[in-house]
């Protein structure tokens, strides 16, 4: 199982998308001798989803990789099924996971990542369906009828671009009041908040976390005080 969760698809001085993790992910694509990759660009409300798939091409554009967006498939199962990986866009979660729902996709994937070995890799809104629910998006609810439930590759939920900060005359809520509000209604979950430029990586031996900046996650528990981490193994999270 090789399943990456980053946080976001570029950084500010990124020149292409995935930049900052993609030599872990070409090794694994590699090692899994992947060479069919479908990439799922429900979530990109903004631009055209050809566009994004341009963009993980330009990624990869030193691999010889068949890339095809799902959007060109008749059947969009028929795309998770002929892949060797599958990448997930950032963008809207709400109307992501809503798609993924209303084209009967979640189980396929599931299928595919958690029985077929096939690589996943998501990034922002594609993280954080990776969780049981989709409730802890930043992003706002631009759907109707949105449902939450979503892949659940890892049993706690996660916040993407995760920031500890206060902007001065700003009324609103922090992030940390938000997660909060989510932990009092939901005692039961964990949440954890990654930071621009880190991911998460689930495979056969645990889970692991990874920033090259060096920025600690954060661990939110109902009742408790926020932790901020930065141990790499974060395998007592699946636990």
């Amino acid at each position: 199982m090789q399943v990456f969760m980053l946080s976001n698809g570029k950084l500010p001085t990124s020149k292409v998308l995935l930049e900052f993790a993609l030599p872990e992910i070409k090794a694994s694509f590699l090692k899994q001798n992947v060479q069919r990759v479908v990439v799922i660009p429900y979530a990109v409300i903004r631009l055209s989803y050809d566009e994004r798939v341009n963009s993980v091409r330009d990624s990869f554009s030193d691999m010889p990789l068949d890339i095809k967006g799902i959007h060109e498939f008749k059947d969009p199962v028929e795309g998770i099924e002929w892949a060797d990986a599958i990448l997930v866009s950032g963008g809207n979660t709400w109307y992501l996971n809503k798609s993924l729902h209303d084209f009967g996709l979640i189980e396929p994937i599931r299928k595919a990542v958690l029985k077929q070995n096939k690589v996943y890799v998501g990034w922002s809104a594609g993280t954080v369906i990776c969780a049981p629910t989709m409730c802890t998006t930043n992003d706002m609810c631009i759907v109707d009828a949105a449902i939450t439930s979503s892949l659940n590759f890892v049993p706690f939920q996660i916040n993407p671009h995760y920031i500890d900060a206060t902007i001065e005359n700003h009324m609103g809520e922090t992030r940390d009041e938000r997660i909060l509000e989510y932990c009092i209604r939901n005692p039961h979950q964990t949440v954890v908040g990654i930071p621009e430029g880190s991911w998460l990586h689930l495979h056969d031996d645990g889970l692991d976390y990874h920033c090259p900046a060096a920025k600690p996650y954060a661990v939110f528990k109902y009742g408790k005080e926020k932790q901020t981490c930065f141990q790499e193994n974060m395998s007592q999270f699946l636990e």
